[in-house]
């Protein structure tokens, strides 16, 4: 049996060495265009690659799914982030949890983890081809594919597996949707809120570590660390959100108000309480210089200056109205965000192959036997901290244990 599989990033691979490893008399080859493999592996988590997020509940794991939540719960007992880390330490690749759940490999390097599937790969004798691009592929009358590489050269395939990840425009879609396939238009996920006119820009790097930001008019909040940055507003709260709104923040043109609440254990008034008692307690000191509720003093400072709080204006000086400005810039900054940008280079789509037209146990298409998918080419993608790859580890080894099973 020959088994082709476009795309050699991380459910490519995965599904490759599963194949070798479930059917070992199958031939494998692995077609990426690009003149590396793995380039999403190599780039993720600053060049550490975040593999996946700590193993907790499965319940609470594929909540983090905006798109494909139905199609995570029934793969991932199959295959989870548990599974994943047994994995990967088989092969020699350990991994750690940081504070926040994300795991990397021990080495805080991407390179191990490449060289482990490689390693891999390697051993299973599966046939790598960069370089390679597949322009269209053609279902044969008694089973099987022709695949159409370039202009001049074709490939005959018993099983086709696409894993090309996810495209950024509809039309790149086109070789597949042809096949029967509905597809669900692509939009970024995964990105920072530009801010332009935002008071704050000048503090670029400060962060804070909890708050909870709102979409405006939406039902999309989330509560996580903030940056503050030279274009708008990032960090893991801004990243998640952009996720679960980016559907409705692409039909917006990416022009919508968000709402920042800096001290979410508290609400408006509470504030207001605080602020005011300050001023029994300590009378004599500086407002503007004595930063409250371990903010950053440079964002305190921020906050007092656009409420107009003079610098040496001590608190037994400071009006009731002052205070009351202050606590609502606290718990109600709000922001007008005019455009977006990609976070780094990890570009993560909504979007992808509609999950109707896909078995959900087997990964195979429903109307051309013998092709399968996995990955984000599909329309389900995580928020960030490693579940966008524990997606590709999941679908890869579903596929890969299916892909040779003989048809009915």
């Amino acid at each position: 049996m020959h088994i082709a599989i476009i795309g050699g990033g991380a459910s490519g691979f995965m599904a490759a060495i599963t194949a070798a490893e479930t059917f070992p008399g199958a031939r494998i080859v692995v077609l990426e265009k690009n003149r590396t493999v793995l380039n999403k592996v190599r780039i993720s988590g600053g060049g550490r690659c975040n593999v996946t997020n700590n193993p907790t509940d499965l319940r609470f794991f594929i909540k983090n799914y905006p798109r494909g939540e139905k199609l995570m719960r029934k793969l991932l007992p199959r295959f989870d982030a548990n599974a994943t880390v047994s994995w990967f330490e088989r092969r020699g690749v350990k991994l750690k949890t940081e504070p926040d759940g994300r795991m990397f490999p021990i080495s805080d390097s991407s390179h191990t983890v490449i060289e482990c599937m490689l390693r891999t790969a390697k051993l299973l004798n599966i046939e790598i081809r960069t370089s390679t691009t597949v322009d269209s592929f053609v279902p044969k009358e008694n089973g099987g594919f022709v695949l159409n590489i370039g202009e001049n050269e074709s490939m005959e395939t018993d099983r086709l597996l696409i894993a090309t990840g996810g495209y950024p425009r509809l039309s790149s879609f086109d070789w597949i949707e042809k096949h029967q396939h509905q597809i669900i238009s692509p939009v970024p996920s995964l990105f920072t809120f530009n801010t332009p006119e935002n008071y704050l820009l000048p503090l670029a790097g400060v962060s804070v570590q909890d708050t909870m930001v709102k979409i405006m008019g939406t039902k999309f909040e989330w509560r996580g660390p903030l940056l503050i940055t030279h274009w708008g507003l990032s960090g893991p709260a801004v990243l998640k959100l952009s996720a679960w709104g980016a559907r409705e923040l692409a039909e917006n043109d990416y022009n919508f108000n968000c709402k920042v609440n800096w001290l979410p254990e508290l609400n408006e008034q509470q504030v207001r309480e605080f602020l005011t008692g300050e001023r029994n307690k300590t009378p004599k000191q500086q407002i503007a210089s004595n930063a409250r509720f371990g903010l950053p003093l440079r964002l305190w400072k921020a906050f007092t200056d656009i409420v107009e709080i003079p610098e040496n204006l001590k608190w037994v000086d400071a009006s009731n109205k002052s205070l009351n400005r202050l606590a609502e810039v606290l718990t109600n900054s709000q922001f007008k965000v005019s455009g977006k940008t990609t976070f780094k280079e990890e570009f993560v789509t909504c979007g992808g192959i509609a999950l109707a037209d896909i078995d959900l146990d087997t990964l195979q298409s429903r109307s051309v036997p013998g092709l399968y998918f996995a990955g984000e080419v599909m329309d389900v993608d995580g928020i960030t901290g490693g579940f966008n790859f524990q997606n590709a580890w999941t679908t890869g080894y579903i596929a890969g244990k299916n892909i040779g099973i003989t048809q009915p």
